[in-house]
């Protein structure tokens, strides 16, 4: 199974390169190098996969303005590293099934050990960067003996609510793609400001930054969640999901 690990990895190596000053690459080292006490970043992971990983930066990588000239390097690294964590859950999920959350990231002591190592090398120079994960992944024993809350239908009522309706047809349109959009929120604006929007204007929606965006499908709302990284793209990670009948109305105005 691949593990957070893995995907932390995979978007690490994506992230360094387009974010960072210098496009610098990402490289695993072969073998575990030596630990130099560093800006130890530790994020608090909890859901199927609960501990904590921590990233540990070169000292002089904080010092080099990869984040931007004039940025609190310090600040800014919290921020681009949390980034990376979300997209590598986003991905975990994507890809394993099983859900883990960024709680919060945070300076934390400098690590005395680490279980993967890795150099950033751009033009400018080249850093360590070391990683200890010190995560725990629930085991089919414990998912039988704690099961996470189910946020949608089980298949067993998956097919209840499809029936009568679904059974007379819609099999058929299984395959068929539909556009999905997502929507962070609304406003009704006057004619007038519409017409005199321009460049550098914000316009403020009726949601709030922490309210859940909805996943919208023919006009229908289908599910709603929070929005993530994914290998650098958005996307959502579902919390809310409608039932298999509410999403099936979504696609009556599209045929």
């Amino acid at each position: 199974m691949k593990t957070y690990m893995d995907c932390w990895i995979s978007a690490a190596t994506t992230l360094f390169s387009q974010a960072l000053a210098g496009e610098p690459h990402l490289a695993e080292c072969e073998l575990p190098p030596a630990v130099v006490p560093g800006q130890a970043l530790v994020a608090e992971i909890s859901g199927d996969v609960t501990g904590n990983f921590t990233v540990m930066l070169d000292r002089e990588i904080v010092k080099s303005p990869l984040l931007g000239e004039g940025a609190d390097q310090t600040g800014a690294w919290v921020e681009f590293l949390r980034e990376i964590a979300e997209s590598a859950a986003g991905d975990f999920l994507s890809t394993s099934g099983k859900s883990c959350r960024i709680e919060a990231i945070h300076p934390a002591d400098p690590l005395d050990v680490c279980t993967r190592g890795f150099r950033l090398v751009s033009p400018g120079g080249s850093w360590m960067i070391w990683v200890l994960d010190a995560l725990q992944y629930r085991n089919a024993r414990d998912e039988k003996q704690f099961p996470a809350p189910r946020l949608h239908p089980s298949p067993a009522e998956d097919a209840g609510d499809l029936q009568p309706e679904a059974s007379s047809g819609v099999e058929l349109l299984l395959d068929v793609e539909l556009e999905a959009a997502l929507r962070f929120g609304c406003r009704e604006l006057p004619l007038g400001e519409i017409l005199e929007l321009g460049p550098g204007d914000v316009v403020e929606l009726d949601r709030h930054v922490t309210d859940p965006v909805d996943l919208i499908v023919g006009d229908k709302i289908v599910a709603r969640g929070e929005v993530v990284l994914v290998n650098g793209n958005f996307g959502l990670r579902v919390t809310e999901v409608a039932t298999p009948q509410k999403r099936l109305e979504s696609i009556r105005c599209l045929f």
